[in-house]
C-alpha cells in the first residue's frame, strides 16, 4: 500500500473535457500523473464509485463546498479519482457542479487503484474491483499526508478533515 514519502504511481487516468482548450479536446483526454503534479500541491480524494450515495451526497459536495479554502491553503488542485470511465465521471462532474473547484479524474481500469494498493473488491455486489475511499496530500508528485478509510465509513477522507492538515 502506498504510504507518506511515497511518489504517486506513474499512469495515466482520464478526464472528460466539455470545451476544448489548453490542449484538450472534446471528450477524454490522458491526465499523466507525474507531468500533472509536477510542481504542485494536489488534495486528491478518491472513492468506490460516481453516483453512489456517500459520494454524491458528501464526499464530492464537500471538496466543492471548500475549493477557495483549499486554495486559500496553498493546493494547487483538488483531484476525485474513481474507478469508473471518462463518460461517467463527465457525467458525474456536471451534476455535482464541480466545474473550475474538483478534476474529477477517471481509473477505468483501475490502474492507479491497484498501483497504490488501496483498492476494495466489491466483485458480488455488481461493482467489481473499486478503489478505497481515502484522501491524500501530494506536493510534487509525493504523499504527505493520507488518511484511508476503514470499511463502510466516512470519518478521515472528508474535505474538513483534510483541510485542517493542508493549512497545517
Amino acid at each position: 500500500m502506498i504510504k507518506v514519502g511515497d511518489a504517486l504511481p506513474a499512469v495515466t487516468l482520464m478526464e472528460y473535457s466539455e470545451v476544448e482548450g489548453g490542449g484538450c479536446s472534446l471528450g477524454p483526454n490522458p491526465v499523466d500523473v507525474a507531468a500533472a503534479t509536477a510542481n504542485k500541491t494536489i488534495a486528491l480524494f478518491a472513492l468506490p464509485g460516481a453516483f453512489t450515495p456517500t459520494c454524491s451526497a458528501k464526499h464530492v459536495p464537500g471538496y466543492v463546498e471548500n475549493a477557495a479554502a483549499f486554495k486559500a491553503a496553498g493546493v494547487d488542485e483538488i483531484w476525485c479519482v474513481s474507478v469508473n470511465d471518462a463518460f461517467v465521471m463527465g457525467a458525474w462532474a456536471r451534476d455535482q457542479k464541480t466545474a473550475g473547484k474538483v478534476r474529477m479524474l477517471a481509473d477505468g481500469d483501475a490502474v492507479f487503484a491497484k498501483a497504490t494498493g488501496l483498492t476494495l473488491d466489491l466483485t458480488g455486489k455488481g461493482m467489481g474491483l473499486r478503489s478505497t475511499r481515502y484522501a491524500m496530500l501530494v506536493k510534487n508528485g509525493k504523499v504527505t499526508t493520507l488518511n484511508v478509510e476503514a470499511p463502510g465509513k466516512f470519518e478521515v477522507s472528508d474535505a474538513q478533515t483534510l483541510l485542517v492538515q493542508a493549512k497545517g
